[in-house]
């Protein structure tokens, strides 16, 4: 329920799904209580995806109804992460717990370093015009977001912002992606993981019910006040803050792959 609070309001705040804070939650919970761990990695990403279909929907909502949500980016991005998303899902199975562990704990550290030095910005800044780049970023964005159980906006709102869009709609419109994307990342958690041993009771696939529940139902209260914190808060020292955070979630992961 505390990572369901937390994750909510980062849905709102920024953009993401709440993901890069419910899958190391989920992580945690299913170590302690006993989950194989070959199993639970998977089970906390699929599961995580799932909540970011509400999440996700509400905090879109909320963005849209604040004129923040590009539909054109909408357009643009969505076929390919929509594409890239189901074969992540479908791919899950191949890769192992610790494997999935390096991806969340590689792309975490480059979005904190993103955060702290527009990195990808300097990279990016004249490439935002072309709709090939675009398409390719939104594969990149749909498949590595999939693995990692997040709704993309750890990826898509550095890269939004890059293209020179405003912070506020790079949120927004990452808000309306992470649905878009979790969807079908879902639908491809559940099918690679219908004949897998080891899973916490009452899972659909990899997807575990009760988790989705608590977390969705916490984090959907709570993404319309993220919404509402972002578009008057000083966004310099919440990327700080969560940058920090996002080093300490990858240092943790990094952890349980080699001790």
């Amino acid at each position: 329920m505390a990572a369901g609070v937390v994750a909510g309001l980062l849905a709102g705040l920024l953009g993401v799904g709440g993901g890069i804070v419910m899958v190391p939650a989920m992580v945690l919970v299913f170590e302690i209580i006993g989950i194989s761990k070959e199993v639970f990695q998977h089970v906390a990403v699929a599961s995580s995806l799932a909540v970011i279909i509400s999440t996700g929907t509400v905090s879109a909502w909320a963005h849209h109804k604040k004129g923040a949500v590009m539909v054109d980016v909408l357009k643009l991005w969505s076929p390919f992460i929509i594409v890239a998303a189901l074969i992540g899902g479908l791919m899950s199975s191949v890769f192992s717990g610790d494997a999935l562990r390096l991806v969340f704990a590689s792309v975490a550290m480059f979005g904190a370093l993103n955060l702290v030095l527009p990195v990808q910005k300097k990279i990016m800044a004249r490439l935002g015009g072309s709709k090939t780049v675009n398409r390719i970023s939104a594969f990149v964005v749909g498949y590595v977001s999939a693995l990692m159980g997040i709704g993309g906006g750890t990826l898509s709102v550095p890269t939004l912002a890059a293209f020179g869009n405003s912070v506020h709609k790079a949120v927004g419109t990452s808000s309306a992606l992470g649905v878009i994307l979790a969807i079908p990342a879902t639908i491809g958690f559940i099918i690679a993981g219908l004949d897998v041993g080891g899973r916490p009771s009452l899972s659909l696939g990899y997807v575990n019910i009760p988790a989705v529940l608590i977390l969705g139902i916490v984090a959907a209260g709570f993404a319309p006040i993220g919404a509402m914190i972002a578009h008057r808060l000083n966004q310099h020292y919440l990327k700080l803050g969560f940058g920090l955070f996002l080093l300490l979630v990858a240092f943790r992961m990094i952890w349980q792959v080699f001790y």
